[in-house]
């Protein structure tokens, strides 16, 4: 990986910097991506070149974790150009595959990436394709098309606000744990509820994952919307003291009846909510979904989906601690077994 730094940072529009996933620029024989530690002290680009870098910045929190879903899709796209041609491209790409698929295991999204990877690699036509330049649009439609996720699970997020009260309401959420699709959809609830005048303030509380915290204060302060920062610790303070009306986290991996699987202290946020008699809002994008897992029962504390190098990194809130589940496909409350499987089914109407 090469580094760049801009400093002193100059705030851009939001147009020129997106927020989150969307914070990387293609440039056909490589990648640059917004480096979300420096955030907001200064604006450090990083550039990757292939999959064994795009993987490195993953694993190294250059982006924020399941937004590793379109990254390693471009990831995929450098590792076609530097092979340059094959006779059997799933084959040839396979190691860049499993390299991008470790580097974040827990992330239902990144394997739900490259599943879609893999999935076009298996049709390619017989000959005549070229095959970089074909993943290279496919990663530019996943990145596009996790932008409008975002879109759709801040306007759901947004009516299922106004369904439960009609004045400006004071918010708490953990952006450590919105990884990828969820903290985008994070960030355009936050503006959409501030825009219709539905958000009085929103506290954001991290843990392990300072960076996301810095950069989703940075992204929503550059449109206005009225935000601090806090320590995870003073979560249980703040909603017996502050007038709190939510609390909003998002999802590595939801299982089929709704058990989530987030970072460590989400379950914690889950138990003191309903002690404070606060609404749980879980924001995640339909490729979170792993209705193969029946329920989180099934993961064992110590299975490597739940830690990293022996420590402890993502816990699991039940079902039954959880308000609401937004999605882009839209909204289920009171999750089940029966109501997430209505919300995926292909014969659902959009």
């Amino acid at each position: 990986m090469a580094f760049s730094l801009e400093s002193p940072m100059q705030f851009p529009s939001r147009d020129q910097v997106p927020p989150a996933a969307s914070a990387l620029e293609w440039h056909t024989n490589h990648l640059r991506l917004l480096d979300h530690r420096s955030l907001p002290e200064a604006r450090v680009w990083v550039e990757c070149r292939d999959a064994d870098e795009v993987a490195d910045a993953i694993v190294q929190g250059v982006v924020p974790g399941a937004a590793a879903g379109v990254v390693a899709a471009y990831g995929i796209a450098l590792a076609a150009r530097r092979i340059g041609q094959s006779a059997d491209w799933l084959a040839a790409l396979k190691p860049d595959l499993t390299l991008l698929a470790g580097s974040s295991p827990a992330s239902a999204q990144l394997g739900w990436v490259l599943g879609v990877v893999i999935d076009r690699l298996q049709r390619l036509p017989s000959s005549g394709a070229d095959v970089p330049e074909l993943l290279a649009q496919l990663a530019m439609d996943l990145h596009l098309s996790d932008r409008e996720a975002a879109r759709s699970m801040g306007q759901l997020g947004l009516q299922v606000f106004k369904r439960h009260a009609s004045q400006s309401q004071r918010l708490l959420a953990m952006p450590g744990n919105l990884a990828g699709g969820s903290l985008r959809g994070l960030l355009e609830l936050a503006r959409a509820a501030h825009g219709a005048g539905l958000m009085e303030h929103l506290h954001l509380c991290a843990d392990q994952d300072a960076g996301a915290l810095r950069l989703a204060r940075w992204a929503l302060e550059q449109d206005g919307v009225p935000v601090s920062a806090q320590v995870l610790a003073a979560a249980g303070q703040l909603m017996k003291g502050d007038n709190l009306h939510w609390v909003v986290v998002g999802a590595q991996r939801v299982a089929a009846n709704g058990d989530v699987i987030s970072d460590l202290g989400t379950y914690a946020l889950a138990v003191l909510a309903m002690h404070h008699g606060l609404r749980f809002m879980v924001v995640a994008p339909s490729s979170a979904f792993d209705v193969g897992l029946e329920d989180a029962d099934e993961i064992e504390p110590e299975d490597a989906l739940l830690q990293r190098d022996g420590r402890l990194q993502l816990d699991v809130t039940p079902a039954e601690l959880i308000d609401v589940l937004v999605t882009e496909r839209g909204v289920v409350e009171r999750p089940d077994a029966g109501r997430i499987a209505e919300l995926l089914s292909p014969l659902r109407l959009h």
